[in-house]
């Protein structure tokens, strides 16, 4: 066996990021949506309602794709867990468990474009849909009701500073009229922004844990105002059945486009073998008792096949070994630089 120390130069770092769609079986846009009416009834629906893309009484296997809560500070629009105490409920566990997520802190409440926002729709993307994070500028999500129809994205691809909080980054949602395309000029927007002049944003994206936040203020607000009259009720002491209300602008809105990345960082190692280098098998068979080489024409004229590198520490430690797809035949005459590489 041959050693050789690797040079700093020898060795190259490298990241390349890799989207995918962020749907089941390669989808990049969502047309579907069902609900389990089964989950819906059950305490858990109280809280969030898990969104297939597949009928699941149909398909049993049907894989979720993301879930949809209702959040208000107040806890107003659910039922109290005790009705005998007024505002503990759960929509004001999902608002304070989103604004301990984002915030860090039960001090400040959620700002959506600089504008505080009581009530909220969160979409949370099912874990399994993605690797590491959300893709940036690729959200296109079509709500429509009754009253009209809207189209929200981030405005990722509009701010040169990123917003970074206790979730990691954190983009606006704005009108859109494709994904990473704002629309600055509809009824009710800022006409800068693409935000609502009177709510705000349309919300936040927050890629790095796969959660879109909806404006449930701005949804309310009449389509001359830049809203879709969603009719979010926020009576105290009832199930106002709020969660039912953003899933049907989502089915009836028919389009929901978002992407996954990952960063797949790269180790480069290039091993370099010199024409005077690594020309004699180190096969034991090779050599005789007496130490010579066991064929004559191995003496000036040797010949060697490089199969395998492997790497190892200053401790002799094999920390990792390249099988070559096929053997590389070495001798004086020929010199070789075989790349390896790691990814991690």
């Amino acid at each position: 066996m041959s050693f050789k120390r690797l040079d700093q130069e020898d060795i190259v770092i490298s990241a390349d990021s890799i989207t995918a769609p962020a749907w089941s079986d390669n989808q990049t846009n969502l047309t579907t949506f069902f609900t389990s009416s089964a989950q819906a009834s059950r305490t858990s629906g109280d809280y969030y309602y898990n969104v297939y893309k597949d009928n699941f009484a149909q398909t049993s296997s049907a894989d979720i794709q993301f879930s949809l809560a209702y959040g208000e500070v107040n806890g107003s629009g659910s039922l109290p867990f005790n009705p005998a105490v007024a505002g503990y409920a759960p929509s004001q566990v999902v608002y304070k468990q989103f604004r301990n997520l984002i915030n860090g802190t039960e001090e400040t409440d959620l700002s959506f474009g600089g504008t505080t926002v009581g009530s909220i729709y969160a979409i949370s993307v099912e874990r399994a849909r993605f690797k590491e994070k959300l893709l940036p500028g690729s959200l296109l999500l079509t709500l429509s009701s009754s009253a009209g129809e809207m189209k929200v994205t981030d405005n990722s691809n509009y701010v040169s500073t990123i917003t970074f909080g206790d979730a990691g980054r954190e983009y606006e949602l704005v009108s859109a009229s494709s994904a990473g395309v704002r629309v600055t000029t509809n009824s009710g927007l800022d006409g800068v922004n693409g935000f609502n002049i009177a709510s705000g944003s349309y919300g936040k994206f927050l890629p790095d844990i796969g959660v879109i936040l909806l404006n449930g203020d701005a949804l309310d607000l009449a389509p001359v105002s830049g809203g879709l009259s969603m009719g979010t009720s926020t009576s105290v002491g009832s199930n106002s059945a709020n969660i039912g209300k953003i899933y049907n602008l989502i089915d009836n809105g028919g389009s929901f486009t978002l992407r996954s990345e990952e960063t797949v960082s790269s180790n480069y190692i290039f091993v370099r073998a010199r024409n005077s280098e690594f020309n004699y098998s180190t096969n034991p068979s090779n050599i005789t008792g007496s130490g010579e080489l066991r064929h004559n024409v191995m003496i000036d004229s040797p010949q060697g096949y490089i199969t395998s590198v492997g790497l190892y520490n200053d401790n002799n430690d094999l920390l990792g070994i390249a099988k070559l797809s096929r053997p590389l035949l070495k001798d004086f005459t020929k010199e070789a630089l075989i790349r390896v590489k790691l990814d991690y």
